[in-house]
């Protein structure tokens, strides 16, 4: 060694013994010999392949990323070499303001419209509604993108065994890479205790960490001739950068949303110096930068809060914090989520490649533990993009790089939010709808002013898509905005979440919601001329254009596109959503012991909703009418909504409609958008075929599915898709729809055994199911509210409580036992 060398190693063993301004590392001892658990894992293939995923390369598009999130601050992490991009979203960021979407006296042409429906002149029904019903302004408001935090490394010597991973068992991501000798490591995590983003660099050698970084704001670019979303870059002291802003006005609505972020870097050794925007950190051992971020958002009518308090309140919180402590909250608070359960499936050679190869190599060479890995990152997505507090799931979760995102990154409710949710019951995540239910409370205020002011109607209603300000208007055009039932779809997730739980104050809450509903529709349906059914009028089955008389391309005046309409009367969807309202309400009253007399009537009326019906061509009808379709393979599955995840349609209760259902399936085939992927998935699933059901994932992953396991929408990235599969796998080895439980209904000759712990129930069941050569070995039930337990099976298992085998009764295929809150019950096989 040098002299030269020698006194550089001299200054910097110095340096760890001074602590530099800022510094909150000089708590944690340091060793330099260790690469990263998970890197070393990687390297001798000892990782679980369910619960990592990793890469030879940093991402280049931000899609193949990966997130962290803690339900309200998320990052995309793009495991950078010479500059890592990590870009920064914040939930209650959007543009606009408070706003309401109402136009009053809407109801007065209603008539006019339901008449000529049932005319069969959709068109020109079509051009009433969108002048009169439609809200107005048209279009909705934007989810945005708050930052990015650049770190610039300017390494310029070649890089060694570099990897990158998203660890789902930690909900971490990391980056770990060797250049000249000195081996770097950083992860990145949002931690939901200390409301951060923090940022941890290390090295293998003493004083190696030497990195710019600066805190960057986003603006609206392509609307830069009239976009009012400044921002400013400053800095405080020599470790903190600070970035303030405020929302864009948007179609007329002004931004009203003000917000700031800090970033703080704190390193062990060396010198940390600000310069203007840019920090510059040299020959440090360490170094942690802290995220904060924070609107003045209240909620959708109030945005009097203090954006400058709360960060000062979460910067003030982290005093005195070193990131182990950090870590380790973080870690606590995740893994009690996360941890619930376990999907082992079986491992082969391939499972251990990288996350990439895997997804090639699956449509060979069998690799089970794969559909495991896209399960848990599924349930990953939703505990990082939905906490109690935090706003609901939206389009791309909590994750955004652009200003005029797809689809504005909002709430679509004709499928996407519904599935966003889909997994949360039995992926044992209850507590995380709690967002969603908030905004279905919220919205019944302007649904209310909707149904008034649009139909004439009591109650409340809400259509195809919604923002954070909670409008529930017709909005995009007639095409889409006559769309009724999306309300009455979100109701059911209430309803789902009392089966699973049976929690009675739950129903007692959201009793009035689920009532307000019904109230509209027993106002709104209308009899057909046939003098027989109540149908919806207007109605549509999402964004599937009818084959039939009066329906043709047109040029729009709403949209200002050639286009078509898809305004009809009835629609399956419309009407399997009400089956299922209607007699989900029923059991309330029930149950509730309130309202029987009302409930009666309602009861009457679902008897005279149209019946389901076989087309011609022998596929379930879409329509009341017998109509074609202009899209032959149309991405939506509306009218299979009875089969899933509705319950009006199934193997047991309506064996004449199955066949019908699988030429549905059949005609539109396997492909499509990630979320109809995972839609006929679970649709496979309820029929049976497992087999079905693995091809198609199979094909998801080759054809919709980004890299980091994110859903594509053919290309924009949505997670509807990734949750849907998560959905979806769970249907295909646990189904508690119909009455009882059914073990492995639907599962792949490749899966022929593993072991599924932690997962829910309908009846407020808990398993964990073993399995061996395609049969059931054991089962373990909790019993979280006391009720009698139900399970298919075609054999006799012995039952055992408290090591006291327990007596059963045998029905037509079924076990049934009752149970006492609290207790475990053994079935062995």
């Amino acid at each position: 060694m040098t002299i030269k060398n020698i006194i550089k190693y001299f200054l910097i063993f110095c340096s760890v013994l001074v602590s530099c301004s800022g510094d909150k590392d000089t708590k944690v001892s340091i060793n330099y010999t260790t690469i990263s658990k998970v890197a070393k894992s990687i390297s001798n293939k000892s990782f679980n392949p369910s619960t990592l995923l990793w890469h030879k390369k940093p991402a280049v598009e931000w899609e193949n990323a990966f997130p962290v999130g803690n339900g309200r601050l998320g990052a995309m992490v793009y495991g950078g070499i010479k500059e890592e991009k990590i870009q920064l979203n914040e939930d209650t960021y959007w543009s606009g303001g408070p706003y309401s979407t109402v136009v009053k006296g809407g109801y007065k042409e209603l008539p006019k419209i339901q008449k000529l429906i049932f005319e069969g002149k959709p068109l020109e029904a079509h051009k009433i509604f969108g002048r009169h019903l439609m809200g107005y302004p048209v279009e909705q408001q934007k989810y945005q993108a708050l930052a990015n935090l650049h770190l610039f490394f300017n390494e310029d010597l070649e890089v060694e065994n570099y990897k990158r991973w998203l660890d789902l068992s930690e909900g971490i991501a990391g980056v770990e890479y060797t250049v000249g000798g000195v081996t770097y490591l950083r992860e990145v995590l949002s931690s939901h205790v200390d409301q951060t983003i923090a940022i941890r660099l290390t090295a293998s050698k003493p004083g190696m960490i030497n990195f710019n970084t600066e805190l960057r704001g986003v603006r609206n670019s392509a609307h830069s001739n009239y976009a009012t979303d400044y921002f400013r870059m400053d800095g405080k002291g020599e470790n903190e950068l600070i970035l303030t802003g405020k929302s864009a006005d948007y179609m007329g609505i002004e931004g009203k949303l003000r917000y700031e972020a800090r970033a703080q870097v704190h390193a062990n050794g060396g010198k940390v110096e600000r310069n203007g925007t840019k920090i510059k950190v040299s020959n440090s051992n360490s170094a942690t930068i802290l995220f904060v971020a924070a609107t003045n958002f209240i909620d959708y009518k109030d945005v009097s809060g203090n954006e400058k308090a709360s960060v000062q309140h979460y910067l003030e919180n982290l005093e005195n914090k070193d990131y182990a402590t950090i870590r380790n909250g973080a870690l606590k608070d995740y893994k009690n989520l996360f941890e619930r359960v376990e999907l082992d499936l079986p491992s082969t050679s391939t499972s251990y490649l990288p996350t990439d190869e895997r997804m090639v190599s699956i449509q060979t060479d069998p690799d089970p533990q794969m559909s495991s890995l896209s399960y848990q990152f599924g349930r990953y997505v939703l505990i990082s993009s939905s906490r109690p507090g935090t706003q609901p799931t939206n389009l791309q979760g909590i994750w955004n790089k652009d200003m005029n995102p797809s689809w504005d990154s909002k709430y679509t409710t004709n499928i996407n939010t519904e599935m966003n949710y889909w997994p949360a019951e039995a992926s044992n995540l209850s507590e995380l709808t709690e967002p969603l239910f908030k905004m279905i409370e919220e919205l019944t205020d302007q649904g209310a002013q909707v149904a008034k002011e649009h139909y004439g109607a009591k109650g409340w209603v809400f259509h195809q898509n919604t923002d954070i300000w909670r409008v529930a208007a017709p909005m995009d055009g007639p095409t889409w905005g006559t769309f009724t039932v999306g309300g009455a779809w979100l109701t059911t997730h209430l309803w789902e979440h009392y089966l699973y739980t049976q929690d009675i104050n739950f129903l007692e809450k959201v009793y009035p919601i689920i009532k307000g509903s019904v109230d509209f529709f027993m106002d709104f349906l209308i009899e057909h001329p046939n003098g027989k059914w109540l149908v919806t009028n207007p109605s549509n089955s999402p964004e599937n254009p009818p084959e039939g008389p009066g329906y043709e391309y047109f040029y729009d005046e709403v949209t200002g596109m050639y286009y078509f309409t898809t305004i009809t009367a009835g629609a399956t969807m419309d009407i399997q959503i009400l089956k299922d309202l209607f007699k989900y309400y029923g059991q309330a009253t029930e149950i509730l012991g309130r309202d029987t007399e009302y409930a009666y009537e309602v009861l009457k009326s679902r008897e005279r909703l149209v019946p389901s019906q076989v087309g011609k061509d022998g596929t379930l009808q879409e329509w009341m009418e017998d109509y074609g379709q202009l899209e032959e393979k149309h991405r939506h599955f509306s009218h299979m909504y009875g089969l899933f995840p509705g319950n009006v349609l199934s193997k047991t209760n309506t064996p004449e409609f199955i066949e019908p259902i699988k030429a549905v399936l059949e005609q539109r085939g396997d492909g499509g958008t990630g979320f109809s992927r995972a839609w006929k998935m679970a649709l496979w699933a309820r029929l049976s075929d497992g087999e079905r059901a693995n091809s198609i994932y199979k094909s998801y992953l080759q054809e919709q599915c980004y890299l980091s396991l994110f859903a594509k929408c053919y290309t924009p990235l949505q997670v509807d898709g990734t949750l849907g599969v998560t959905a979806a796998i769970s249907e295909m080895l646990v189904q508690s729809h119909e009455d009882g439980i059914e073990l492995l209904p639907a599962l792949p000759k490749e899966w022929d055994s593993g072991r599924f712990k932690g997962v829910c129930t309908r009846g407020a069941f808990e398993l964990d199911m073993m399995w061996k050569n395609n049969a059931i070995k054991t089962v373990k039930v909790l019993s979280k509210a006391g009720k009698n337990c139900k399970i298919s099976t075609d054999k006799n298992p012995q039952i055992f409580a408290d090591g006291k085998q327990i007596q059963v009764k045998e029905n037509n295929g079924f076990i049934e036992f009752p149970t006492e809150k609290g207790k475990i019950y053994t079935l062995e096989y």
